[in-house]
Order: C-alpha cells, then structure tokens, then sequence
C-alpha cells in the first residue's frame, strides 16, 4: 500500500445526513456535523498507547473514522502501517504518513484484511441501528481471522449522569456542553461548544448507550465475539472474530 489516497468521497457516498447530527462554525463541517478545523488542533489522549496493548510491532492497522489523524499521526510514529477511513476529504487531507481511503465506513470494502481495526469516537453508540451494525459489519469484513477490533465507547453510567459542563483542555481551547437532554432512555441529544480565539464552532449530536448484553448481542450478529476490556473503566473493548 503507498501513502496516497484513494477512493473518492461525493455528496451522495457519505453517510446520509441525519437530522440531530449537525454542526456551525468557520471552515468545513463534515456530514455528522463535526468542525474539522477544530478537530485538526486537537491531540491524542491514551488511544495510541491502548492499540498498542494488542498490535504486534509492525502491524496492519485499519482506522475507521479517523478524522484529521489525532490518533492515526502517533500509531505511524509507532511503526504501525496504518489506513485512515473517513467519509470526510476535508478531514483526510490533514493526515499525512499513511493510507487515506475516502469512504463511508458501513460501505467500505477494501478486499484486504487487517490485524487491527479500530472503531473510536464513541461510533458504536450512533443512535441509528443500521449504522452501528454496518460499522461492525464493516469492522468483521476487514480483520483478520487472528486479528482484533477496537471498540470505545462511552464508561457505564454516563448516559445516566452526564451534565453541562466548561472545562479548557489541555491545548487551552475552551470546550462547553451548553445543552443536554434524555429524549428516550439510555439515548442523550448533546450540543457542545468549542472556542479557539475569536473561532467558535458548534457541534450537536446524540449517542446511545450501549451496555453489556447489547454490546454481546451485535457483536455476535456481526461475527465478532467479546475478548476483553482494555481499560478498567470498560470503555474500551477487544472483540475477535467468531471462530467457525
């Protein structure tokens, strides 16, 4: 694999805009809202380190969702080789050292299987049941029979505490979640604010909890098995694919 980009990402190839996935602010805004000249500031926080408990030296990578390469820069400087997914070119075109595959994830078919392939960002907790299903389709068709997928999604219990907040991260960029709403259970709708200077931007979204029997029952539909967590937070999962 070189390190150029391929595939090709059009307005009908993303993922279909959903209504309570939507964000504002200067510059481009993927389809699930997301600012990416925000996101290009930012840094990883532990995710590398945590691929790196399960991936051999040297090992294939699958990135789904990668973004602008928060996690994908720190992997390559680990000597992994690493293919970054996202639906979104504005963000891909940030990531340099690696891969870059332009695609949807529940669409994408590469015809190559990988060691890891990891799914961040908390996407296995999108509301819409499709979605999450074909993220974990997705993450079955590419890992290798001896291989892992990562999973994050958010710790037990904070669908049920989660507040507002204004926090400044360590970057010094200011980050709020100005609202928060439990419109069913186990589901939260979120609008979180970001403030960098005179930059402000603007990111709504919803995110459903994904507790332990479900979290076995998709895996299973998917072919995929639970193998431990990663974290002892459990916010981070290993899965495996089924054995015949």
């Amino acid at each position: 694999m070189g390190l150029t980009g391929r595939g090709g990402c059009s307005s009908d190839g993303c993922m279909p805009q959903l209504p309570y996935m939507q964000g504002t602010g200067p510059g481009p805004i993927t389809p699930d809202g997301c600012p990416v000249e925000f996101y290009a500031l930012l840094r990883a926080r532990g995710e590398p380190e945590i691929v790196q408990s399960l991936a051999p030296q040297g090992a294939d990578i699958l990135e789904l969702g990668a973004g602008t390469g928060r996690v994908t820069h720190p992997l390559v400087e680990l000597g992994y080789k690493v293919v970054a997914v996202d639906e979104s070119p504005d963000m891909l075109a940030h990531i340099k050292g690696a891969e870059t595959v332009c695609s949807p994830i529940e669409t994408l078919l590469l015809h190559s299987t990988f060691d890891i392939v990891t799914l961040m960002s908390f996407l296995v907790e999108i509301p819409d049941e499709d979605l999450m299903r074909g993220f974990l389709r997705t993450c079955r068709t590419h890992v290798r029979d001896n291989g892992y997928v990562v999973l994050e999604r958010h710790t037990p219990g904070w669908h049920d505490t989660a507040s507002t907040y204004e926090r400044t991260n360590e970057l010094g960029h200011r980050i709020s979640m100005r609202e928060l709403s439990r419109p069913a259970p186990g589901l939260v709708s979120a609008s979180v604010e970001y403030r960098v200077g005179d930059s402000v931007w603007t990111h709504s979204y919803q995110t459903r909890h994904l507790d332990d029997d479900r979290l076995e029952r998709e895996l299973t539909a998917a072919g995929l098995v639970f193998d431990r967590f990663l974290t002892d937070d459990q916010r981070w999962i290993a899965a495996r694919p089924r054995p015949s």
